[in-house]
């Protein structure tokens, strides 16, 4: 069951959303969609981080968000894209309209069953469905530390790390092939906090929770022998990437 008010939690950080959070490889929509298509849809697309990795792919780009706050955002960088308010449950587009549906990061907000319904309906028979998250880095210790702080998926008793992921059984689609993409970015100290600022848990906490999740982010930064005392660091960072086709 997806939890609505962490879901619904970033429906107003539109412009904090598209300064701070990461955008993704190219090679993360090569994965997906490796030849030119007539059309494609971004599902759950937020501000267009993943969107406009998508205008050299296809002749025709939609981009479907619920959050009015963050469509506005993505129309005023790529006003190219065909930007729609709506849900991955009652997607606004015809039957068998589209070649291909990305979701990037947002998957896991869906209700499931009823969001592959309506993603199998949109899509062209054989169409692609492409599934990206970005993970931590197992190899960077302070990113990993202040993901097991903000991040429930990463938070345990002991030492140890959560698994990686695996493709999951959508109704109506056949799983194609999985891919993991290393890329890195360099960011500010203050820049890297602020992403946090901008996750769902942070978004939802009250008062106290907030003040101890943050005073623990920095103290890893202050600790790290990676992070402390500098003003900006090389993060790197992992793309999972899962293709499936419409069976």
């Amino acid at each position: 069951m997806v939890d609505q008010q962490l879901a619904q939690s970033f429906e107003n950080i539109g412009e904090e959303y598209d300064r701070y959070r990461p955008g993704f490889p190219d090679a993360a929509a090569a994965e997906i969609i490796p030849t030119r298509v007539s059309s494609v849809l971004d599902l759950g697309a937020g501000t267009g981080k993943f969107t406009e990795l998508l205008l050299s792919r296809a002749d025709r780009v939609f981009a479907v968000e619920p959050s009015v706050a963050m469509l506005d955002v993505l129309r005023a960088k790529l006003p190219e894209v065909e930007a729609i308010v709506g849900g991955a449950e009652d997607i606004p587009r015809p039957d068998a309209s589209v070649d291909a549906v990305t979701v990037a990061q947002a998957f896991h907000w869906f209700e499931r069953d009823a969001a592959c319904a309506e993603i199998a309906r949109v899509l062209v028979p054989g169409g692609i469905l492409g599934l990206l998250w970005n993970r931590a880095d197992r190899s960077c210790s302070w990113d990993f530390a202040c993901s097991r702080i903000v991040h429930p998926a990463y938070r345990s008793d002991d030492d140890e790390i959560p698994p990686e992921p695996e493709p999951d059984v959508l109704p109506g689609f056949a799983f194609s092939h999985r891919a993991e993409i290393a890329w890195s970015e360099r960011i500010t100290r203050g820049d890297y906090i602020a992403r946090w600022l901008t996750v769902s848990s942070f978004l939802v906490a009250d008062g106290p929770t907030h003040a101890a999740m943050l005073r623990a982010v920095e103290q890893v930064l202050d600790r790290d022998p990676e992070t402390a005392g500098k003003e900006d660091f090389e993060l790197p960072q992992i793309t999972e990437v899962f293709v499936y086709r419409a069976a």
